[in-house]
């Protein structure tokens, strides 16, 4: 098999994970994580990198949620193409209902994944654009956006290096003046989406020898 993987940034440790070794995916390309302020801009970005290995790839794995903007967008591919099942990358993580019980916990969160932990503040302040701004510090914003935040909450999710992400996870939490809580959780859902990719492109390939 040639299979593909395109993804948002934020997921690439969890990806690289569960595919370094694997040999079957000879196209990795991860996207900006800054995309997501721009949900039209994204979803064309997408629509355009998978297109472009159109007779290349035997299918592609799609590593985003609907993110706003991407509901159907296998729709609009010309490679055989599975994207994760969730509304955001922590739904995918955490699964909906662990999601909406630490939303219940604390409405004020604001969810940290190794992704997210590895990017810090300066990825807060790029993805925001507060760096943009003449005559403030990006912190002013910061201050204001995440007012209404009580926590942070760490998302261990068993890829490893632990003790790097928590500690990555803490500096953000002091940069929001916010207290840090940590929480495990799986990547099934990850896992199960490379394995449908797999899937897909052995059934392909047994429609195009029927053919």
């Amino acid at each position: 098999m040639r299979l593909g993987i395109i993804a948002c940034d934020i997921l690439r440790p969890e990806i690289e994970f569960l595919t370094k070794d694997d040999d079957d995916f000879v196209v990795r390309e991860y996207l900006e994580f800054a995309l997501h302020e721009y949900p039209q801009d994204m979803k064309r970005k997408i629509i355009e990198t998978v297109n472009g290995y159109e007779g290349k790839l035997d299918a592609v794995f799609l590593g985003y949620a609907t993110c706003n903007s991407l509901e159907n967008i296998t729709e609009s591919l010309k490679v055989p193409t599975v994207m994760l099942q969730g509304a955001d990358c922590i739904d995918v993580l955490l699964t909906p209902d662990e999601y909406v019980k630490e939303k219940k916990i604390c409405a004020g969160t604001w969810f940290i994944s190794p992704g997210w932990a590895e990017q810090g503040i300066n990825g807060l302040i790029k993805e925001l654009h507060l760096d943009s701004v003449e005559g403030y510090e990006p912190e002013f914003f910061l201050d204001m956006l995440f007012g209404s935040y009580q926590r942070c909450l760490f998302i261990d999710d068993g890829i490893g290096d632990t003790d790097h992400y928590r500690e990555r996870s803490e500096e953000v939490a002091r940069g929001l003046k916010l207290k840090l809580d940590c929480r495990t959780c799986g990547i099934g859902g990850i896992r199960d989406a490379i394995t449908r990719t797999k899937e897909l492109a052995l059934s392909q390939d047994r429609l195009k020898k029927k053919e």
